[in-house]
């Protein structure tokens, strides 16, 4: 018979985890890939383990999102403009029982190609803190993800936070997905945009595309491109020859790669003019 454990604390969770290991948050992604009538295998449940769950502000600046925080309620907090990228995405995260039900930890762990909340995670300098035997490690959200469906957590190991650095919540962010219908999809192309503005132009810039290769990924070249630019200014800037050296789309059934990166340009583009001054 399986195993169903569900722990009260984060030691309890990791003790758990060592003897039934395949860990449930809201299951959004688990239960649609179980074929069989029960979840197979043992599973440790993590909805009651207050340690993963909130949006708290961190000494010194910066905040921490638990891991098996949901969307309703990050799309719901009071958060600074620097984050309205993560709200609209999670906003964008199915229906609102799926964004009821879901949390930022599994869709970090799912580590799709087309996950809705990386790309205004990355905007933000997101790091994941990852629980285990040895204690917690801290990680780039950018090395976390290593490709489709695979993630660096070790063995025994839980993703329990992300904490987002003081200076990835100044100024404003805008979030921008493409696909056969508004809800519901998996995206065709996606991007995230924070700006900081000083007199009308570009003082910063940070740009994430998703959905055109096997990782979302943050755009160096194209943002270094923008300093100084004005909003009108950044927007020809945005050249999908320059997106082409940085992202590797597919062709599949829902798009061909020249069409990716043509509709992640003008995403960019309607993103800053959504993340304007």
């Amino acid at each position: 018979m399986s195993l169903y454990l569900r722990p009260a604390t984060l030691p309890e969770a990791l003790d758990c985890l060592a003897r039934a290991p395949r860990p449930l948050a809201g299951g959004t992604d688990l239960y649609p890939a179980t074929t069989t009538a029960d979840l197979p295998g043992d599973v440790t449940d993590l909805a009651g383990v207050p340690d993963l769950h909130g949006i708290t502000a961190l000494p010194g600046g910066g905040m921490r999102i638990g891991a098996c925080t949901s969307w309703a309620t990050i799309g719901d907090a009071p958060l600074p403009p620097a984050l309205r990228a993560l709200q609209q995405a999670a906003h964008a995260v199915g229906g609102r029982q799926i964004q009821t039900a879901g949390t930022i930890g599994g869709n970090l762990c799912n580590a799709s190609p087309a996950a809705d909340g990386v790309p205004p995670l990355l905007v933000a300098g997101a790091l994941v803190d990852l629980a285990g035997p040895g204690g917690i490690r801290r990680l780039p959200l950018a090395d976390f993800i290593t490709g489709p469906r695979r993630t660096a957590l070790l063995p025994g190991e839980l993703l329990v936070a992300v904490v987002l650095p003081p200076e990835g919540l100044s100024g404003a962010s805008c979030f921008l997905k493409l696909g056969a219908r508004a809800y519901l999809v998996i995206s065709i192309a996606m991007v995230a945009a924070r700006l900081l503005w000083r007199d009308g132009r570009i003082a910063e810039a940070a740009l994430a595309v998703g959905s055109c290769g096997p990782v979302a990924r943050r755009l160096p070249g194209v943002e270094a491109a923008l300093i100084g630019a004005t909003a009108i200014e950044a927007a020809a800037r945005i050249d999908p020859a320059a997106l082409a050296r940085a992202l590797t789309p597919i062709d599949d059934a829902r798009a061909s790669a020249a069409y990716r990166l043509d509709a992640a340009a003008e995403l960019l583009r309607r993103a800053i003019a959504g993340a304007g001054p």
